[in-house]
């Protein structure tokens, strides 16, 4: 399947990546927060896979497994190449040699079976629902707002309160939706960055022909990991894609949503990675923020497109990391508690996960709470 990394015209694996355009400046690398934690090197990486004879040398270092996908190395590169795609490339050498974790088999061939990557009955992806009054979108009926459930979101009952919640906050302002129902299949995003380039280019094509039979104005996600994958590798998608946070954000600005409880704590948000770094989505979730009476807004150091990883995304939640450093969640979780913060808000479902484990980790559960931002505005309502 490395034969994806190749254009039509035989362009080799550097060619493709355009690595002879990198002046070897090392911003990558120097940016990159896993290598604080790890003997990972984006420059030299991309440095030696300009040599098509090095490829499958490279592809058996444990350190391509350690890319978080957080896109740092991509905006600092002064020449606008993605230094992590490079990676991403040499783990599609590791797949196609079968000589993958057993973790990473496996969710990739659940992917295929079921599609989702977490070993889940495709007929139970909307056993969230019982109980709510939901409204399933029909494909021959108009609808305003079509949502896409991640399959984490879908599945893991921890973060299942982002759908539920959500849900109720879009039935009390109004709003006309549809949820997409059981056959909703996975986006991709870790199937890409774990390198099975053959699986996502199925997934895309069958997905794109999926979603693009539903007559909706736009499709909504819950998760930004498909959020920045329906944008940037869906090129056929015949409508423009919102994270959920900024519909809620529309909503508030036009005024058909409010909180009728006040929120008096300290609240520092943690922007993830693909909302941020990736898709330039900062304001909204703070506005959401904001409009919760009480809460007074901190700011991490590391904020914004200078934000640190969780290290959830890149298939991470899939991959041993052989490092026994602290893990970069836990200095996010650290740095939250010396500034004072009550709640961590988050707005996306792996950095819950991450966060919350290393909140526990740490021993602060009775300090600090990790939450969802529709988690806390979900409780808000009447």
């Amino acid at each position: 399947m490395w034969g994806m990394m190749m254009s039509t015209e035989n362009q080799t694996f550097a060619e493709k990546l355009d690595l002879f355009g990198c002046i070897q400046c090392g911003r990558c690398t120097g940016g990159c927060p896993v290598t604080v934690r790890t003997n990972l090197n984006v420059r030299r990486f991309v440095y030696d896979a300009k040599n098509e004879e090095m490829l499958e040398e490279l592809s058996k270092l444990a350190e391509i497994w350690d890319c978080t996908a957080c896109h740092t190395c991509a905006v600092r590169c002064p020449k606008g190449l993605k230094p992590l795609e490079v990676l991403f490339g040499l783990r599609t050498l590791v797949v196609e040699s079968g000589k993958t974790q057993p973790t990473v088999r496996d969710a990739l061939e659940s992917v295929f079976r079921e599609g989702n990557p977490w070993e889940k009955p495709r007929a139970t992806r909307y056993d969230w629902m019982e109980g709510l009054e939901v409204k399933i979108a029909d494909p021959e009926q108009p609808v305003e707002n079509l949502f896409f459930v991640c399959c984490t979101i879908a599945y893991d009952p921890r973060v299942q309160i982002v759908a539920k919640n959500l849900v109720k906050i879009l039935n009390q302002a109004g709003v006309d939706y549809g949820f997409i129902g059981e056959n909703e299949s996975c986006c991709g995003s870790e199937v890409f960055a774990l390198g099975e380039e053959g699986l996502f280019e199925m997934t895309v094509e069958d997905n794109t022909e999926f979603l693009n039979e539903f007559q909706a104005r736009q499709l909504v996600t819950l998760s930004p990991h498909c959020f920045t994958t329906f944008r940037t590798r869906y090129p056929d998608l015949n409508k423009p894609v919102l994270h959920y946070t900024q519909l809620l954000d529309q909503l508030l600005q036009e005024g058909k949503i409010s909180w009728n409880q006040d929120l008096p704590k300290k609240i520092v948000f943690h922007d993830p990675c693909y909302l941020g770094k990736q898709s330039l989505v900062f304001d909204e979730p703070r506005r959401l923020l904001k409009s919760i009476q009480g809460v007074e807004l901190l700011e991490f150091d590391r904020s914004r497109e200078r934000s640190l990883c969780c290290e959830g995304g890149g298939g991470k939640m899939w991959v041993e990391s052989e490092s026994k450093a602290q893990r970069l969640a836990e200095t996010r979780i650290k740095d939250a508690k010396e500034m004072g913060a009550e709640i961590v808000a988050v707005a996306c479902p792996f950095c819950v996960l991450t966060l919350e484990d290393a909140m526990k980790a740490l021993g602060y559960e009775e300090e600090m709470r990790v939450a969802e931002i529709t988690e806390l505005l979900g409780e808000l309502l009447a």
